[in-house]
């Protein structure tokens, strides 16, 4: 299977093109399920000027309706590609603690999202508070995937044994990204953890013999800079390694 999911939107303020344009790039590349997943507060908030604003000018609650807009707009889309790729309807959840606008609202629903992506569970100043398995529960998705996070080394800070870990993460169907990104938006930056994973036999030892699924997700913000061969490839490696994708049958 041929897998991005992790996709950004004009939804999010860091996104530029509509979901029909960057799903027309994920076809021409040859991509056979695509995850669209704005950021909450992009959805949330839905213009930049809520997102600046003082705190006692716009408070950090959720909008009910801002969230089933979005999610309506990407199940049009997914109802209108659906002969030519398999669309997911997802969301990427951030967790600033310093940064409360940012973070998930206490009230937001999403558990009917196809999947939400948690942002750096690793991160001290987090709402998370390093309790994983707790966060996922609450975002109440069927299907929950952890974006662009050094899990081997957040492991170890805990002082969790990783192939434990990541059994439980494979019993709570919480998957691991691999975050593939190499654009202009990340500065051609790639990450670390990432290029450590595909060298380090003895991590992908665990991540298999545990059963924990992996992704692949390009965090595209920019249908020019999409590069939909190197997704193909890390998705081929991964299959090659005997580890299951997420949402493999």
């Amino acid at each position: 299977m041929i897998q991005d999911l992790h996709s950004h939107t004009y939804y999010s303020f860091c996104g530029k093109d509509s979901p029909e344009a960057i799903v027309e790039a994920a076809i021409a590349g040859g991509i056979e399920l695509f995850g669209i997943c704005d950021h909450n507060h992009g959805i949330n908030f839905g213009r930049f000027d809520a997102l600046i604003a003082p705190e006692n000018v716009i408070p950090n609650t959720s909008s009910a309706v801002s969230l089933r807009r979005y999610y309506d707009h990407i199940n049009l889309i997914k109802e209108k590609y659906a002969d030519r790729i398999r669309i997911l309807r997802g969301i990427e959840v951030t967790a600033h603690l310093d940064m409360p606008k940012v973070a998930l609202p206490a009230d937001a629903d999403i558990s009917f999202f196809d999947y939400c992506l948690i942002e750096n569970p690793d991160m001290e100043n987090s709402i998370i508070q390093r309790d994983l398995f707790t966060f996922a529960e609450r975002c109440g998705c069927p299907n929950v995937g952890v974006a662009h996070t050094d899990l081997f080394t957040f492991i170890k800070a805990i002082g969790e044994d990783p192939y434990r870990y990541f059994k439980r993460m494979a019993d709570y169907n919480i998957f691991w990204e691999m975050n593939v990104s190499y654009d202009s938006i990340h500065h051609y930056r790639e990450h670390p953890y990432m290029l450590e994973f595909f060298r380090n036999e003895e991590q992908q030892a665990i991540v298999r013999e545990s059963g924990v699924r992996l992704s692949v997700g390009f965090d595209g913000h920019r249908v020019e800079d999409y590069l939909p061969g190197r997704v193909a490839d890390y998705c081929r490696r991964i299959t090659e390694m005997g580890i299951k994708l997420a949402f493999e049958e």
